[in-house]
């Protein structure tokens, strides 16, 4: 398929969704030569063509280093490192699909968010798990919206892994242009705020579709963040990282822009629209649903008590009245506001 001539290349992308496909360009910006794969390979001959993502990104044009490949194999052979940005409940597959292709010092990358439902792990768990121990992994996250990493608009984001080298080296290759990208070694809490604020999002939308107001949608961000905080603690995350991008920056982005398709999911929800049927609606995969399942269950074996995210989970999964969960959350105990 089309793209500039190479010798090496320097990342392969998997997975040609929106983020995949704006983190792809943000590489290639940066001058890496980049490979980017998908698994419709009719929609990957369409991007090759059209040299952009007509079906999410038609905007934004990819840079000649970029090229696009429809065999996974051919994507992974050479590269140095490998960045994974498919939906979490796809990630584990894809990991067992290019396990025997990867060679043992290519370094990883995750850019998938949540807990996997059926096991309850993060996603750096669960690359651990199918790949062994000993690999390299990273995890990026925070306010990042694709459209607009797309168009080169100035934008931050959050590296994460106890391999400070290969952060640095990742921010470094991701730093370029409008883009900045912050380095940590804190990958736990990373991934538990880009899971959690899914489900947050969720809750904002549907509280604005409900018209409840300004000071509720700050409630709800300011109490979801502490929910963020006692979960992410409790799988032993640092409290600190949940105030920097990939916590706050994150929460507050997808909880008030309607480019979120939690919240947009949130909203169709306020509407009258069932779960699946506004799933439907959206047509792209919506992570917060999924999200709310395995935050409650992960939040239920911790005993951590996450009230807002509960409340999600049982409107979109024990069809408990809206306004019924609101006034269980209004009639809590007083409690100190830093519990």
């Amino acid at each position: 398929m089309s793209g500039a001539p190479e010798s090496q290349a320097s990342i392969a992308v998997l997975g040609a969704g929106s983020w995949g496909t704006a983190l792809a360009i943000q590489f290639a910006r940066g001058g890496k030569h980049t490979r980017l794969w998908g698994r419709d390979a009719r929609h990957m001959q369409a991007m090759a063509s059209a040299r952009c993502n007509e079906r999410y990104l038609p905007d934004a044009h990819f840079p000649e280093s970029l090229r696009v490949i429809s065999d996974v194999g051919a994507a992974l052979e050479g590269a140095l490192d490998v960045l994974i940005a498919v939906p979490s409940g796809a990630l584990r597959s894809v990991l067992r699909e290019i396990a025997p292709r990867l060679a043992p010092g290519m370094r990883l990358a995750l850019a998938s968010k949540g807990f996997e439902l059926a096991t309850s792990q993060l996603p750096h768990q669960v690359a651990h798990e199918e790949l062994g121990a000993g690999r390299s992994i990273a995890v990026l996250s925070g306010p990042t919206f694709a459209h607009e990493v797309g168009a080169g608009l100035p934008s931050a984001m959050t590296v994460a892994s106890p391999d400070a080298a290969f952060a640095t080296a990742l921010a470094h290759d991701l730093s370029a242009g409008n883009f900045r990208a912050y380095t940590s070694h804190d990958i736990i809490g990373v991934e538990v705020g880009g899971a959690v604020k899914n489900v947050l999002a969720v809750a904002a939308g549907f509280s604005d579709g409900l018209n409840f107001g300004a000071n509720t949608r700050v409630a709800l961000i300011t109490r979801g963040l502490m929910e963020m905080m006692r979960l992410g603690v409790a799988l032993g995350a640092h409290r600190d990282t949940f105030m920097g991008l990939a916590g706050l920056g994150d929460l507050v982005l997808t909880c008030t822009d309607n480019q979120s398709r939690n919240r947009r999911f949130g909203l169709l929800l306020a509407q009258g629209k069932s779960p699946q049927s506004a799933l439907q609606a959206i047509g792209q995969i919506v992570e917060g649903y999924v999200a709310a399942k395995a935050t409650n269950e992960v939040a239920q074996r911790l005993a951590v008590d996450m009230p807002l995210c509960a409340a999600v989970y049982q409107v979109l999964y024990q069809q408990a009245p809206a306004i019924e969960v609101v006034r269980g959350l209004m009639s809590r105990p007083i409690k100190p506001e830093s519990e």
